[in-house]
């Protein structure tokens, strides 16, 4: 059975904006390597089209091998795109839910294989209520945005975390890893 992990990035004041962070080589790198190992990735719309732009750094290298190897990653990684308008999506990895999220989140942590990554905030919310999670990895950037989406903003019931590791990079951010304590079910 897979593990679906909700993989992250967001300020020290739970905002998720990728403008925000600190992307730094040893990041782009972490994030790369955390890709490769992965059956699949769980992308909404949004989050989806912000990540097309790895498109143009694999047609256009960039010259940084850290990017370049990132876009690389991106790219071989299967993608599943949830979305209520996109009617179809034309990257070769990508491909939209045939189902709604609950089911097609069971249907993928059921089958064998590596685990399943989701990496839209608004994912991530959905699948936390649904007590689908099975692990948190937050990549916490050393920086107050002060504004923007955030991560657990429509989270209504107490849900308690157990500590299961931590990552810390050269630039002062911080992976936290987490499982959840979902009351009532078994992990």
């Amino acid at each position: 059975m897979r593990k679906l992990i909700a993989a992250i990035n967001m300020t020290i004041d739970g905002f998720c904006d990728h403008t925000s962070g600190v992307p730094d080589e040893e990041i782009h790198q972490h994030y790369a390597d955390l890709l490769r190992s992965a059956d699949a990735a769980l992308y909404g719309r949004i989050t989806y089209q912000l990540m097309e732009f790895w498109r143009t750094v694999l047609e256009t290298p960039t010259g940084d091998k850290v990017m370049d190897d990132f876009a690389v990653a991106i790219d071989n990684t299967p993608k599943i795109v949830f979305s209520r308008t996109l009617k179809n999506v034309d990257w070769k990895t990508a491909k939209l839910a045939s189902q709604d999220l609950e089911k097609e989140v069971l249907e993928l942590k059921q089958q064998s294989g590596k685990d399943v990554f989701v990496c839209s905030p608004s994912l991530i919310v959905a699948l936390t209520k649904l007590n689908l999670i099975d692990e948190y990895q937050l990549c916490v950037h050393p920086v107050i945005a002060g504004s923007g989406l955030q991560l657990f903003k429509n989270i209504s019931e107490k849900i308690t975390l157990k500590l299961i590791k931590t990552k810390t990079f050269s630039v002062g951010a911080i992976i936290l890893y987490y499982e959840p304590q979902y009351a009532g079910v078994p992990r």
